[in-house]
């Protein structure tokens, strides 16, 4: 049985909805009933997605932009509010990888562009979110995280800084509005069948370190299996979980 309670008719945003685990969440999401706003850098696949949804009879409708914009945050919670009444759920999903590099070889302009759209971005929809969730006394924050989240062995300095990060900020807002009606919790996949690309040089430092610890990932899993968590957790019957980070890693994290 799908977990899909609560959400017909509702409002969700899905960031990074283009493309893989995101474009997947957003065609689960569009199954279960819910109206959706799919948001992603890439305007072309944002659209696609959109056709998409409404060949299934979905509402949906498109935002372009780099969500690390503080502008074009706010332009995506307002076009959820003004297209269909408000915001239920958030799902901060769009990411970007690093290039596996260790600290010392971090770039300033890598550092910097990692962290605005893994870390910021889903700071700033939250922020622009909140106040209509708090208005309605209810809403459903689901962040994708990472194996990187839990470790310092599947990613670069600057992803792994930044999921560690967004389970920070996952677990700070269960707590500061768990009475208020709003649950946040967290995704931690482990590899996934996606179209994000790393750009890393074999020979550098960080890439020859996580060549070890790499292979422990075990089988790739497919978007839709990262969406169905996803799903799961911004629906009704995930009622009383909050603050929680789901691995979803045919078991690496136990590894």
């Amino acid at each position: 049985m799908a977990h899909t309670d609560g959400l017909a008719g509702s409002s969700v945003i899905v960031t990074g909805a283009g493309s893989g685990i995101g474009r997947a969440a957003a065609l689960q999401f569009a199954v279960a009933g819910s109206k959706v706003v799919v948001a992603d850098v890439n305007g072309d696949a944002a659209n696609a997605v959109v056709k998409e949804l409404a060949a299934k009879g979905c509402a949906a409708v498109a935002v372009v932009g780099d969500l690390s914009d503080p502008a074009v945050a706010d332009e995506v919670v307002a076009t959820a509010v003004n297209t269909f009444g408000g915001v239920d759920v958030l799902v901060n999903n769009a990411g970007i990888m690093d290039s596996m590099s260790a600290a010392a070889d971090v770039s300033d302009v890598e550092w910097t562009r990692v962290l605005a759209v893994n870390l910021t971005a889903p700071f700033l929809l939250t922020r622009a979110a909140l106040p209509h969730m708090l208005a309605r006394g209810k809403g459903a924050i689901v962040n994708t995280a990472s194996q990187a989240s839990l470790r310092g062995s599947a990613a670069g300095a600057a992803y792994t800084s930044a999921k560690h990060g967004v389970v920070g900020l996952t677990r700070s807002l269960a707590v500061m509005y768990r009475d208020s009606g709003i649950r946040a919790n967290a995704i931690a996949p482990g590899g996934t069948k996606t179209g994000i690309t790393v750009d890393a040089d074999p020979a550098g430092h960080g890439p020859q370190v996580l060549a070890r610890y790499l292979p422990n990932l075990g089988r790739v899993a497919e978007a839709d299996e990262q969406a169905a968590a996803i799903v799961f957790l911004a629906s009704d019957d995930a009622a009383n979980i909050n603050g929680v980070v789901l691995p979803v890693d045919n078991g690496w994290a136990a590894v």
